[in-house]
């Protein structure tokens, strides 16, 4: 990974885990932090494969309706009206285009948009590139892949020092012996 990752042209928002009842609701993982806006009644999510992928045959689904269930979320798509139509959807991931997602705030950013930057200490080490970003708790954990070894760092606050998109760079302040890891 030579530098930041282009931008997507779609950005994925749900997983369907599994058909829910007999009416072609289904349950979804959303992976945004705005789903009752993302997945708002009338609103369009492409259907991807089960890599996350978009393709020529990806279709799209218009949600019915949504609702909360034990922490996650329940959709309706319309058109999908029984269990095995709904069964149909297990394992997809759903996606918007970018050009439909709200605008962030100045302090938000998208994870992908992480990926490939330089990862360099405020003294100015060079520890590696980000490869990878997991949602773990209680902090998130950014892959940076240095010249010897993986590097795990949390995207916290108290390390992470800055996020330079344009300059395409993090810079960390990381605790002692946490690049020895």
């Amino acid at each position: 990974m030579k530098g930041p990752v282009p931008d997507p042209s779609f950005l994925v928002v749900g997983h369907v885990s599994r058909a829910h009842g007999t009416r072609g609701e289904v349950l979804l993982s959303p992976l945004t932090d705005r789903p009752y806006e993302v997945f708002a009644a009338g609103n369009r999510v492409l259907l991807g494969d089960e890599e996350g992928e978009a393709g020529p045959s990806s279709g799209q689904l218009r949600v019915e309706s949504i609702r909360s269930h034990r922490g996650s979320v329940l959709a309706k798509f319309e058109g999908v009206e029984s269990r095995t139509e709904a069964e149909l959807l297990r394992g997809r991931y759903l996606l918007v285009p970018v050009s439909e997602v709200a605008e962030l705030a100045d302090d938000e950013l998208f994870y992908h948009q992480l990926l490939g930057l330089r990862v360099e200490t405020v003294g100015g080490e060079r520890v590696g590139r980000v490869r990878e970003v997991f949602e773990t708790e209680p902090d998130h954990l950014l892959e940076v892949k240095g010249p010897e070894r993986i590097h795990l760092v949390p995207f916290t606050s108290r390390i992470v020092r800055e996020v330079d998109l344009e300059g395409g760079r993090i810079v960390i302040d990381p605790p002692e012996g946490l690049l020895e890891l």
